[in-house]
């Protein structure tokens, strides 16, 4: 903008101009006219917008890098250093249903990043269960837990203060989200006990989260939960969490404190709605940040979504993504069109960020498309692509293998055996 002396700005804003009385007053209009038009040129360099047609088009703001907070590369070498000397759990929850992409992710982009980190896994035992044989990569695995699924009997509390709305299994699914989550918590706490220390810092991240670059040591704020940015579907995103052992305490004790969220009053919650509730209860402040990683998802959506719908996001997003749902596909929505769809959003639902050509949007109206393979590996590179093809060609003999192998690996290990794990998901040996 331009600027000027104050004694002539004022003259050209203030003084007023007198014509003379022969003057015709429409001739008056005219010159006034011009005037005022000449005065907003002077004053605003850029003034030909003014006169510019209105495209139908949204406008959308010029390509620039993603934020760089939560890179390693941008953070101050001090910061990397305390955490690489401090006591860190790495909580992983979930089923393994694409882990073969996600998990190489993972020991990539958190369990390297970190060497000192220890892993706690907490699984439900299914045929996809041996895909976790990748994590025998990490560092250090200090417990390994892959239970037999139960139906977890409803109390009242539980009835009144959640809804299964939103949810592929109503309420009974949240709350095995919450046991796993919470039984995570349980894992560290006994690895604690069991070797007389305590951490000083707690990730819990998801099975199924497909990262893209390292967890940065910004996302570590003493005495404040970090979450990601987006995705909030009335409370706050749940499907990462980083903080220190009280705050992550309070945060992953998803099961046990719903009856103080009932003697609070709080109904019919979702899961995201009821994390924050709980942050809330106890009085733990909470900071959001765009985090590198994704959700894979398998799940059909509308395209293209609307106010309260999930868009899902295609892998070769430049992110950062903050765990919204995403798969490997050819974009079918980007630029002004990803404009249009995320502004037509809710801000406090399934909204995830999309500036600066952050975002692409798949079609996710059927299921993941012919070549999906060839997308994945060109997005994830060939070190995490290799988790893949290594799945892609593994034998019986060879499944039990290495999955005794990650069990020699782990200090505390409680799941079925490795021949039974790898004949759910391959078949019998031949």
């Amino acid at each position: 903008m331009l600027r000027f002396p104050p004694n002539i700005t004022t003259h050209i804003i203030t003084r007023r101009w007198s014509p003379p009385p022969s003057l015709d007053s429409r001739l008056l209009l005219i010159v006034t006219t011009i005037s005022t038009l000449s005065l907003l040129v002077l004053l605003r360099p850029d003034s030909s917008l003014l006169l510019a047609p209105r495209s139908s088009e949204p406008p959308v703001k010029p390509r620039s890098p993603p934020p760089s907070v939560n890179s390693t590369a941008g953070a101050r070498p001090e910061q990397k250093a305390e955490l690489d000397r401090s006591r860190m759990a790495v909580c992983l929850v979930g089923a393994a249903r694409r882990f073969e992409l996600t998990g190489p992710s993972i020991v990539e982009h958190i369990l390297k990043v970190y060497p000192n980190s220890d892993l706690f896994l907490h699984s439900p035992f299914d045929k996809n269960s041996y895909k976790l044989l990748l994590l025998k990569e990490s560092p250090r695995i200090a417990a390994v837990r892959i239970f037999r699924p139960q139906r977890i009997r409803q109390t009242e509390s539980q009835v009144r203060v959640l809804t299964g709305l939103n949810s592929p299994s109503g309420i009974q699914g949240l709350l095995q989200y919450f046991n796993l989550v919470e039984g995570c918590l349980n894992m560290i706490r006994a690895y604690q006990t069991q070797n007389k220390f305590t951490y000083d810092w707690i990730v819990r991240t998801r099975v199924d989260g497909f990262w893209t670059a390292p967890l940065g040591p910004d996302n570590f704020v003493p005495g404040k939960y970090v979450v990601p940015q987006g995705s909030n579907y009335g409370g706050l995103n749940d499907r990462l969490g980083v903080g220190d052992l009280t705050t992550s305490t309070a945060a992953l004790s998803r099961l046990s404190l719903i009856p103080r969220l009932d003697s609070a009053g709080f109904r019919q919650l979702n899961s995201e709605a009821a994390f924050r509730a709980q942050l809330r209860a106890q009085r733990v402040p909470h900071v959001a940040r765009r985090v590198p990683f994704c959700v894979l998802t398998d799940r059909r959506y509308a395209f293209p979504p609307i106010r309260y719908g999930v868009p899902v996001a295609a892998m070769s997003s430049r992110g950062p993504l903050s765990g919204a749902k995403c798969r490997p596909c050819a974009a079918a929505c980007r630029g002004r069109c990803v404009a249009r769809v995320m502004r037509a959003m809710d801000r406090w639902w399934s909204w995830t960020n999309w500036e600066n050509g952050s975002l692409q949007l798949c079609d996710a109206r059927s299921t993941w498309e012919k070549g999906w393979e060839r997308m994945f590996d060109e997005v994830a590179g060939e070190e995490v692509a290799r988790g893949r093809k290594r799945i892609g060609g593994l034998g019986w003999e060879g499944c039990v293998r290495e999955f005794e192998d990650l069990k020699g690996r782990t200090a505390n290990w409680d799941a079925p055996s490795a021949k039974e794990i790898c004949s759910l998901g391959l078949g019998t040996a031949q």
